[in-house]
């Protein structure tokens, strides 16, 4: 089957075990900092070891800012539809429009009932879900009717009043495995989302030909369904690497038109390597591919295709001077600056949406920063004790599964160091082969992530001491003045840091992407 021409993305799937809660909300953090689009989490009502998906999925999104989340997939049989819709509305609306819908039909059907949940046939959960959609999209406003009506054999409702309406046009993404639940995706869904093992590359071709057909039929083309896919690193069709991984990735995305891969793992460090080497090897893999494919079909450039694209950029964060410690590491007027073209006459830039995801990171370690320096402000005003301060730092969204107490900056330093690693390795590397005068530029910034890392460990270094001092007394005021003197630092060489990077690299980021 053809390569349908999505743009590509990448997610995890998180596993929602309810005695390691703070791992998971961690692991969503760490995705959302490597630039995973999206977070996802099963949805099993029956299972005791499960949290809560729509309360994990919102604690998900209330933690993080850039990526979207949604159930993969969620229990129909144990989710009313009027009340699902309200649900992913809600947490369309307070997630400023990062929610989305995987849904699925039912299964383990000795499990639901078990609990209290219908018992359907496969062709009458086939006929329940096409309902529950029906009442989703009328609850979300999508037909503009103000109220719904669905009479149907599982579902029924008479004029129920539509509302919340979602903030943005939410996806519904199907797990389909049989004919007649690829039909249905074909005719209703936007998404198709299988796991790696219940489809293969053998199977995928024809079960994409069920889809086609059905959309093809009703007049929405095959274009208009996403492919998606569940994988898992440890799959024998996956296993040779990352250089492998990446090979198979994009064979999936340009001979069956896989567009989305959402990797199930709940390990840090894959995560990272997935992200530092799979994922820029299979954008690489399957741009090239493509822009091989428009030269020779269209006789054009693809630089010239692209450059008719137009968008506006992002603003830098502007850096307004102010400086809270005697002396920086560094000198900021030695830094270098880029020269590179303009593509403002040619129309915009090709990918003026990729610095907007720096942007969005940049600001959520700034926000980090602040909630930091305000609990230690708060100690300083007498509003809050040291222990109580403890106790706040210790309850702080960046912990990561290791952290220990006071042990902050174990987690923020991960995250900050993992984001520099990330660009120093990956995103810096493919700029520096698309432009070789962004050499001097991207020398200094990767020469500040060192320095930056030096001082997140004074960070820790004081954090640590905070926590061993007495709550009161000289030692809490001099354990406290430490981390004060730490933390200006921090604030003054990380916030000079990204306004300069803001500056520099947005233009050549719209041009070139992440690579």
């Amino acid at each position: 089957m053809p390569d349908y021409g999505h743009d590509l993305q990448f997610g995890v799937f998180l596993s929602p075990d309810a005695v390691a809660a703070a791992r998971t909300l961690e692991l969503a953090q760490l995705a959302d900092v490597l630039g995973y689009e999206l977070v996802t989490v099963q949805d099993h009502p029956y299972q005791a070891k499960h949290l809560d998906a729509w309360t994990l999925l919102a604690a998900i999104a209330a933690r993080t800012s850039a990526v979207r989340v949604a159930p993969n997939v969620a229990n129909l049989p144990l989710r009313p539809p009027a009340v699902l819709a309200q649900a992913v509305a809600t947490l369309d609306i307070i997630s400023d429009g990062r929610a989305e819908l995987g849904l699925g039909a039912g299964a383990f059907w000795d499990a639901i009932v078990a609990v209290g949940g219908p018992r359907r046939t496969p062709g009458e959960a086939v006929q329940a879900l096409e309902e529950g959609i029906a009442i989703i999209r009328g609850a979300w406003g999508v037909d503009g009717n103000r109220t719904v009506d669905v009479d149907g054999d599982f579902y029924r409702v008479k004029g129920m009043h539509a509302g919340p309406v979602p903030v943005h046009d939410v996806q519904i993404w199907l797990g389909a495995l049989k004919p007649r639940m690829l039909r249905l995706t074909g005719r209703l869904a936007d998404g198709w989302l299988p796991s790696l093992g219940y489809v293969t590359p053998d199977n995928m071709g024809e079960m994409n030909k069920v889809i086609d057909e059905a959309a093809d039929r009703v007049g929405r083309g095959p274009q208009a369904v996403r492919r998606m896919l569940n994988i898992f690193g440890g799959h024998e069709y996956l296993q040779g690497g990352s250089a492998v991984m990446a090979e198979r990735l994009a064979a999936l995305t340009l001979e069956h038109g896989t567009s989305t891969f959402i990797l199930g793992s709940d390990d840090p460090d894959e995560l990272r390597r997935f992200a530092a080497e799979v994922i820029p090897a299979v954008r690489d893999l399957v741009d090239a591919e493509r822009s091989d494919s428009v030269v020779e079909e269209r006789g054009t450039p693809a630089t010239s295709l692209e450059s008719t694209i137009a968008a506006p950029l992002p603003t830098p964060t502007e850096d307004d001077g102010t400086r809270l410690s005697a002396a920086l590491p560094w000198d900021e007027t030695t830094r270098p600056s880029y020269a590179g073209p303009s593509d403002a006459d040619q129309g915009g830039y090709p990918q003026a949406a990729v610095p907007e995801h720096l942007v969005d990171i940049h600001d959520h370690l700034r926000a980090e920063l602040a909630q930091v320096r305000d609990i230690v402000d708060q100690v300083r005003r007498g509003q809050l004790a040291v222990g109580a301060a403890r106790s706040e730092i210790n309850t702080m969204t960046m912990r990561q599964n290791n952290w220990t107490l006071g042990a902050y900056c174990e987690s923020y330093c991960r995250i900050v160091t993992g984001h520099h690693t990330l660009e120093d390795r990956s995103v810096f590397t493919h700029l520096r082969r698309r432009d070789p005068d962004l050499g001097a530029v991207l020398d200094r910034l990767s020469e500040e992530h060192v320095v930056i890392h030096d001082v997140l460990e004074q960070v820790d270094d004081a954090l640590v001491g905070l926590v061993g001092a007495p709550s009161y007394g000289a030692d809490a005021t001099a354990a406290l003045d430490e981390l004060q003197r730490a933390l200006d630092l921090l604030t003054d060489t990380l916030l000079s840091h990204l306004a300069y990077e803001e500056r520099e690299l947005i233009p050549p980021l719209a041009r070139y992407g992440f690579g």
